[in-house]
């Protein structure tokens, strides 16, 4: 058991038989009335954000969330497989726990797994990666109906919007927070 005294971003509590990581928090002293501690906590599987108060020096209970480096290997059915970087181990993760960052995973890419007591958690993916246009249709010079961006698919199979400039078989660097083109690659 810790105390809110303990708090820290990315410290991981159990509330209610859920995990819960803090990703901010203030320790507030108003002039009148007792302390408390201010957070603001993702669910980590289902990755909902709260806010809550706790009381200053109150117990809360916490736990470990173990984050490796794994490298992603292929596709088995469904599943992903991962291999250790460092022990070489193949772990099989299910596709509900990767979600929608099976739109920018390819093999060989490098991925940070989180996992509680051996369950699988959720996977971290770099802040950008790059990735091919497979398929876009050509953009008509002068048509900026659109703010100057058509779609594009890329080879996960995810659909962006990109410039009207942009044809297939061309690089581009993709955030993976949201999906946005972040710019052009040249190889």
């Amino acid at each position: 058991m810790a105390t809110t005294n303990d708090i820290k971003n990315g410290t991981v509590l159990v509330i209610d038989g859920n995990l819960w990581q803090i990703l901010e928090f203030q320790h507030v002293k108003p002039g009148k009335g007792p302390a408390f501690v201010r957070t603001k906590m993702k669910n980590v599987t289902s990755g909902k954000i709260i806010d809550k108060t706790f009381n200053a020096g109150s117990k809360v209970e916490t736990t470990n969330v173990d984050r490796r480096d794994y490298q992603f290997s292929y596709m088995d059915g469904d599943d992903f497989v991962l291999m250790d970087n460092d022990t070489y181990d193949q772990m099989h993760i299910p596709a509900a726990v990767v979600g929608d960052n099976k739109d920018f995973m390819l093999e060989g890419m490098n991925v940070l797994l989180a996992s509680h007591e051996g369950t699988p958690l959720y996977i971290e993916l770099p802040a950008s990666v790059v990735l091919t246009i497979t398929h876009t249709e050509p953009g008509l010079q002068g048509d900026r109906s659109t703010g100057g961006t058509k779609p594009a698919t890329l080879e996960t199979g995810r659909e962006i919007q990109v410039p009207l400039f942009l044809e297939e078989g061309v690089k581009v660097k993709v955030d993976t927070r949201d999906g946005s083109y972040l710019g052009r690659v040249n190889d």
